[in-house]
């Protein structure tokens, strides 16, 4: 048995956290290889530590002085370390980091460092072999992660390394410059780890026990997930449920190791597991909630649109010149909607439609804006019956008017639009039915 687990900022910001990730390694020697993100936030109006090294290296790149943010920059780590207890001294690696910023080293190397340096305390005081990740982690000359490479010598170099520590985050480029992956990316790290080590668990550690069903933000202490599959969590990611990268996803599903979403500040806690496929059946028909404001409709009108070959792809075709990509395409037999970013589209609506006049002759064209879509998944709607039907009528005893519904044949999920406005009301209405109600 052997896992990877990652730890998030918020996990790391203290010294007083520090010591509750080691403790949560040190109970379970399968924990072999960890993956620490850079300090997060120790309280509310605080500053994460990628932040500060943005500012610093903003002021690096213009010409000014930053020596008095970069010193800020140490005096956290050094609290850390002071707070632990190591005797390990920072100081080269700053004088490193100083020199790289007057040389302009780039804003890339400059977000990484956080990592970097985290990874080194946290190697300190785990007494773990502490690994760069720009010596296992590649990128090819376009920026695009490489994969096979990556796996090769990250497999390689952990072969006969027991326990170790891999800052997240970041890679290499060909020419040994440093690469970041998006915001979040630390994620990914783990994943790639993951895989490359072969384990049996990717444990993902953070400040909360899990997924919840809905947004805390719009349902009242939500129910949790206890287990949810790939395809449900690219569903709910997409649509902005954001505990984990998504991209986080894919390293571990090619080799079917499942992912634990824990809590660093309740490790008792279970947390939700992701898996590839599983027999047990969710605790309720839905699996999740999650949705997004700021879409628009574009809705053409043709008569005997259905007989003409080729009509979708030119509809599609003027978005595509525009380079405006589509969320969804519900169609009747003479009408056919096109889902978009609001804001992607409207500075080139007018293109749009011109485009949609030229290449498909429509006999109307009608643009609704300030729609949001939601998404409701759960692989236990396939097997039950009438759970559309239960989404409209509560979504009409809520006074929610349904303004498009759309499925897919795999039946996991069913995404509703609705107007802005009613975005909550909406999301509420389906929560109550099948979680609160379970009618």
């Amino acid at each position: 048995m052997a896992k990877v687990v990652k730890f998030g900022g918020s996990s790391l910001a203290s010294a007083e956290q520090f010591k509750k990730v080691g403790d949560i390694v040190r109970q379970d020697e399968n924990r072999r290889y960890v993956v620490p993100s850079a300090p997060g936030k120790r309280f509310p109006k605080d500053t994460k530590v990628t932040d500060m090294l943005y500012a610093c290296y903003d002021l690096a790149e213009a010409g000014k002085d930053f020596r008095g943010e970069l010193e800020a920059i140490e005096a956290r780590f050094q609290e850390i370390i002071d707070g632990l207890g190591l005797s390990i001294s920072l100081t080269e690696e700053f004088q490193m980091i100083e020199s790289n910023f007057r040389e302009k080293a780039g804003s890339n190397y400059a977000a990484s460092r956080g990592e970097y340096l985290n990874g080194i305390i946290m190697a300190a005081y785990l007494d773990f072999e502490f690994i760069d990740a720009a010596t296992v982690i590649f990128f090819d000359n376009e920026g695009n992660f490489d994969a096979d490479r990556t796996n090769g010598v990250l497999s390689e170099r952990l072969k006969d390394c027991k326990y170790a520590v891999i800052p997240g985050f970041y890679g290499a480029m060909p020419d040994g410059r440093v690469k970041t992956f998006s915001r979040g990316g630390s994620d990914v790290t783990g994943s790639i780890v993951a895989k490359a080590a072969r384990v049996d668990v990717y444990e993902n550690w953070t400040d909360v026990s899990g997924f919840l069903i809905a947004d805390p933000r719009i349902i009242d202490n939500p129910k949790g997930i206890d287990i949810i599959t790939y395809r449900e969590l690219r569903e709910l990611s997409y649509m902005g449920a954001t505990v984990l990268h998504e991209d986080a996803i894919f390293p571990v599903r090619q080799e079917g190791i499942p992912i634990n979403i824990r809590n660093t500040n309740a490790p008792e806690d279970n947390g939700t597991w992701i898996v590839g496929s599983t027999c047990q059946k969710s605790k309720y028909v839905i699996t999740g909630i999650a949705g997004k404001k700021g879409f628009c409709s574009v809705n053409i009108e043709k008569d005997m649109m259905n007989a003409e070959i080729g009509f979708g792809r030119k509809i599609l075709q003027a978005f595509e010149e525009n380079n405006i990509s589509f969320e969804h395409v519900p169609s009747g037999i003479d009408t056919m909607t096109v889902y978009v970013h609001q804001d992607e589209f409207m500075h080139k609506e007018q293109k749009v439609v011109a485009g949609i006049h030229r290449l498909a002759k429509p006999d109307a064209i009608d643009i609704e804006s300030d729609l949001a879509l939601i998404a409701v998944v759960g692989r236990g709607m396939k097997s039950t019956r009438g759970t559309a039907g239960r989404i409209f009528s509560a979504l009409a005893h809520a006074n929610v008017n349904v303004k498009m519904i759309d499925q897919g044949s795999s039946e996991l999920n069913i995404i509703i639009g609705v107007a802005n406005e009613d975005f909550e009301a909406a999301i509420k209405a389906v929560y109550d039915i099948f979680v609160l109600t379970k009618l």
